[in-house]
């Protein structure tokens, strides 16, 4: 019996400096198929159908030249990746069978062939998916919550912010995939929780469903003045996910021994001349920690305890999650541009398959 099916995927086509990519040119879909039966697997490889797939701002560092990223860059013909959920269809590791569920850094296609390696790095996620199938907890979310963009929140708050109760913390793009998971653990916790998007009706999601004490649209208000306004007392946390015009105006509303926790630079991915903070000088009187953070260098130390807290925390409904699935590899290059004009909110994952 023949088990050719569809293996759908997009392929990487050109570079480009500025801007971002154009679909058909720079990036494109390409239809093929794979016969499963007569894939042939290395010792310890296994091949998975994707069901569920990241789409995250971050991966544009993989496909501009010239840009200094921690993502190694693609090459012309590569199949473009990012972190899937799948489920095992073949096998040829004793340690994977068909039938179990998988998290890894996989292509944008239906079908991924996993190495040795990745497939080793992977055996610490099995119990947790298998947790949240037999808990009504969805899969995709861990590819949010309960993936890289939720730890980026629980680790850089434990590790860098160092929160105590009664502390103010401030969230740029409060309403993503790691800005609403970072707030709603800060509450938890007992501070003080602000945060600013570029969307009203991002605001009430902050204010009404995730419980922030202060929300608002920073294209609609003087940023500094309404800080004035809402954290009188000052900032104790910052979390920064857009560097530039913003982090030097909340430089000038740290309290003594805050700490900044540099996550992401959005408002100058796409710009020709970068930005000039000017008041870092604040810094040393204050004794500021500004820290950059990337979640992988960490993940060891923390991978369990984060597991374990947030499967908790979400079965017993103490946090909330907001998705925007779009269905169809097929659609995934505009829905990655989507992200860049903030169209939907909440984490952006691709539904590639049914489990």
């Amino acid at each position: 019996m023949s088990t050719e099916v569809s293996n759908n995927c997009v392929i990487f086509t050109k570079e480009f400096e500025t801007g971002l990519p154009v679909i058909n040119e720079h990036f494109k879909f390409i239809e093929r198929k794979i016969n499963i039966s007569s894939t042939k697997l290395e010792k310890d490889e296994i091949l998975v159908k994707n069901l569920f797939m990241s789409l995250d701002l971050w991966l544009i560092g993989g496909l501009k030249t010239g840009t200094k990223s921690y993502l190694e860059r693609f090459a012309i013909g590569d199949v473009l990746k990012s972190s899937c959920i799948s489920v095992v269809v073949k096998s040829n590791n004793d340690q994977w069978k068909e039938g179990d569920l998988f998290s890894g850094f996989n292509g944008w296609e239906e079908y991924t062939k996993v190495t040795p390696e990745a497939a080793k790095q992977a055996l610490s996620y099995k119990q947790y998916l298998n947790y949240a199938l037999d808990n009504g907890i969805p899969l995709s979310y861990f590819l949010g919550i309960l993936g890289v963009p939720g730890m980026t929140a629980y680790v850089s708050l434990y590790m860098i912010g160092k929160p105590k109760q009664g502390e103010t913390i401030f969230i740029s793009t409060a309403a993503g995939g790691v800005g609403q998971v970072l707030g709603q653990i800060a509450k938890l916790k007992g501070l003080k929780v602000v945060g600013s998007t570029g969307d009203d009706n991002k605001v009430e999601y902050l204010l009404n469903e995730l419980k922030f004490d202060h929300a608002f649209n920073y294209k609609k208000v003087d940023i500094d003045h309404t800080l004035k306004e809402i954290c009188p007392e000052g900032i104790d946390i910052y979390f920064d996910n857009v560097g530039g015009e913003t982090l030097d105006i909340v430089l000038t509303h740290l309290n003594e021994d805050a700490r900044v926790i540099s996550c992401g630079m959005t408002s100058q991915y796409n710009v020709e001349s970068s930005y000039g903070i000017k008041n870092l000088s604040v810094i040393i009187p204050k004794s500021i920690l500004i820290q950059g953070f990337l979640v992988l260098r960490h993940y060891g130390e923390y991978h369990d305890s984060f597991q374990k807290e947030m499967l908790q925390w979400i079965k017993e409904g103490k946090l909330k999650y907001k998705e925007h699935v779009i269905n169809g590899i097929e659609n995934s290059p505009q829905a990655f541009l989507d992200l860049f004009d903030s169209k939907s909110f909440g984490k952006y994952v691709v539904k590639i398959n049914d489990l």
